[in-house]
């Protein structure tokens, strides 16, 4: 009987040993993640309140002052070297929450959701008895891997691994080494979002769909076209397309089918149709 965690789980264990495989891919996505941490607005919280120091990250960071501070942060990235990365990670964003919170949602999550969904591939592919049984076991067809990876829970420890391996190589390293580091492949990165934002849109449905599939479209991109949301939107604003979807009056059952119609990157339409999966139906 297969296990959720990392134990009797053989699929679980070849998703780790595939995040393993892609450690430098996840070490260049946190690089060209840092770049431009350091030219931000220093904040510190004191006496519950977060407040500006009047320095950017790395002014303060060339100072030889911590970043972080004493109030807030995370244990496990305490001790930390004044201006490393890892200080910068337990650092305190002007909104109050921490900058690791925002790695592990645009860095972490993302990367490690599709290393999981290569590992069920691969094992789809090359492990048939073992897939079949675990496909018997969490009650799943197979057709959404996303899903699956979703059942079966292998992201949590999966995440850990990753922040984990991230912190080995690059916790003690200064930012501005991370960032110069960094650097080329945010550029590609940043290329290729421009690259997509000048696409044309995807063509509305046609050719017998149902009469309220166009409503809904017409309702959705409404609300896409007022909300603030990168286009097309990214892992990281996932939950807040939801959001604006089911705000503007979509059916969440709506939803799933409406996403190849939208502006949306492939990863943030598997990360809604996750989370509706997760959604009971009072949603």
């Amino acid at each position: 009987m297969f296990d959720s965690d990392f134990g009797p789980d053989p699929l679980a264990l070849l998703a780790r040993d595939l995040l393993r495989e892609r450690t430098a891919a996840l070490i260049a996505e946190a690089c060209a993640w840092a770049v431009g941490l350091s030219d931000q607005p220093h904040h510190l919280r004191v006496r519950g309140r977060v407040v500006p120091t009047g320095l950017t990250v790395g002014a303060r960071a060339a100072t030889g002052q911590l970043l972080s501070g004493e109030e807030d942060g995370r244990l496990e990235l305490g001790d930390a070297r004044p201006g490393s990365f890892q200080d910068v990670l337990n650092s305190v964003t002007a909104d109050g929450t921490l900058v690791a919170e925002h790695f592990d949602r645009e860095v972490v999550e993302p990367f490690v959701l599709d290393t999981c969904v290569q590992a069920a591939r691969r094992a789809r592919d090359t492990r048939a008895a073992d897939w079949s049984e675990l496909l018997d076991e969490l009650g799943e067809d197979g057709s959404d891997l996303v899903e699956v990876v979703r059942v079966a829970e292998w992201e949590a420890p999966l995440r850990i691994d990753a922040e984990h391996l991230v912190l080995a190589a690059l916790g003690t390293a200064p930012l501005v080494e991370v960032e110069a580091e960094g650097l080329p492949l945010s550029l590609v990165r940043a290329a290729e979002a421009v690259t997509r934002a000048a696409a044309p849109a995807p063509p509305r449905p046609s050719g017998g769909g149902p009469d309220e599939l166009a409503g809904a479209l017409f309702l959705a991109e409404a609300a896409l076209q007022g909300s603030g949301l990168t286009l097309p939107v990214p892992p990281a604003e996932a939950d807040r397309l939801l959001d604006v979807l089911l705000a503007e009056g979509v059916l969440p059952e709506e939803v799933p089918a409406l996403l190849a119609h939208l502006p949306v990157e492939p990863r943030t339409a598997a990360e809604v149709r996750a989370t509706l999966a997760t959604l009971g139906p009072g949603r």
